[in-house]
């Protein structure tokens, strides 16, 4: 493979994919990896997208609404078919390689929390849908740094969908059945009830805001260059470990849905505002008082997600960042996403304070992704940019701040 030759004829594309910086080093490095691993040519690259969460804090697993982006960081696999039904993986940062045998598809439980079962839950529901699957080798490079809020995983999952898609399927698969299919392996396979934004974001791409209400989620593009408006959107990793945390993300799910049921219907998009308020007699002591709070932020956060949206189109910045600023303050006060039990440190919460005493009236700021641990989003000027970077970085840790930008395509297929 003459990877030079690939970044040629896709070069406007991907100048596109990684803002105008140039990744042919990275290629090459990758494909040099595969063929030491493999002892051969890899014949195509993969790259799925992270995602930001702009608005729209755990309500997609309860049919809500999001705002959500793709991101210039990706996971890309170079990658080349076998002719038997074993999948062999090699991950940069891994000694090991992740061999799965796709003869044998069911849920295994010693691999819940593993790559491996992302693997085999993509396979098993490729086939169960009727498409082709089949072994293939792969080298994989992510800079959709764990426990980043970008979702790694979801980005993985993509990426696997898209690669087998790619290799035995001509590309037909369409981006939201793409993430549909990933959300499936995550579910059933590595044992987390996430929702779909994540997935959504990653294989749609772009600014993006869903609505998960509809059978087939509403996707609908939506345009605005932060950069041009004056604006790095940034990311900054508090801190904390997201490895035992399945039970407390699990739990947020959970007691929305218990409010839901205990109302009569399946999910909190079901009722409003209004109605839950009414409600709250009834629901004392039949949930729990945080349930009730979460449900609150639910049916805020829903509709906090369109008033941002009806912000961007109209192209009314200081609105926008508000609707960011009061997601973030629901999210701490309602949801109660912010703090690891087992933990005295409360590292969320002080970026959060810390990024407001630096960007308020300028900028905004918010709890990224599925929260407990991990980062927060900011929007901050350009000329505040440097000076924010530095305070956080002393706190949080040399390049603990990441300044991302929106990419334009999902997943896609370079060959």
């Amino acid at each position: 493979m003459d990877v030079k030759e690939i970044m040629r004829r896709n070069d406007q594309r991907l100048k596109a994919l990684y803002s105008g910086k140039d990744p042919t080093e990275r290629y090459e490095r990758l494909a040099d990896a595969f063929r030491a691993h493999f002892g051969r040519e890899p014949e195509l690259f993969v790259s799925a997208p992270g995602r930001t969460e702009v608005i729209g804090n755990h309500t997609d697993h309860n049919r809500g609404r999001v705002l959500a982006a793709s991101v210039d960081l990706d996971t890309v696999a170079a990658l080349a078919p076998r002719n038997d039904s074993v999948v062999t993986m090699y991950s940069e940062g891994y000694d090991q390689p992740f061999v799965v045998d796709l003869s044998d598809l069911a849920v295994r439980e010693d691999e819940k929390e593993t790559t491996f079962s992302l693997i085999r839950g993509v396979a098993a529901r490729l086939k169960e849908l009727g498409y082709r699957i089949g072994g293939f080798d792969a080298s994989v490079t992510s800079a959709v740094f764990k426990g980043s809020g970008l979702s790694s995983s979801a980005a993985l999952e993509v990426m696997l969908v898209a690669s087998f898609d790619a290799l035995y399927n001509g590309w037909t698969i369409d981006p939201k059945r793409n993430a549909v299919i990933s959300q499936y392996a995550e579910n059933v396979y590595f044992g987390k009830p996430s929702g779909l934004m994540d997935q959504m974001a990653s294989a749609v791409g772009g600014l993006v805001t869903i609505d998960f209400g509809p059978a087939d989620p509403a996707v609908e593009a939506l345009s605005c260059d932060f950069g041009a408006k004056g604006y790095a959107v940034c990311v900054v990793s508090a801190g904390g470990e997201h490895g035992n945390l399945t039970a407390d993300y699990a739990a947020i799910p959970a007691e929305m849905k218990a409010v839901a049921q205990a109302m009569g219907v399946n999910t909190l998009s079901e009722i409003t505002s209004r109605q839950l308020m009414d409600a709250v007699p009834s629901l004392k002591n039949r949930v729990s008082d945080r349930a009730i709070l979460r449900a609150f932020h639910f049916v805020d956060e829903t509709e906090r997600v369109t008033e941002a949206v009806e912000a961007i189109r109209r192209d009314d910045i200081p609105a926008f960042f508000r609707a960011v600023v009061a997601s973030g303050e629901s999210s701490w006060m309602l949801l109660q996403n912010l703090y690891v039990a087992s933990s005295s440190n409360q590292e969320m919460p002080l970026a959060l304070e810390l990024s407001r005493r630096m960007l308020e009236g300028r900028g905004a700021w918010r709890i990224h992704g599925g929260g407990f641990a991990g980062t927060i989003l900011a929007f901050v000027p350009f000329d505040l940019l440097d000076e924010y970077s530095a305070r956080m970085n002393a706190v949080f840790g040399e390049r603990a701040t990441t300044a991302l930008a929106i990419r334009p395509e999902g997943v896609v297929c370079i060959r």
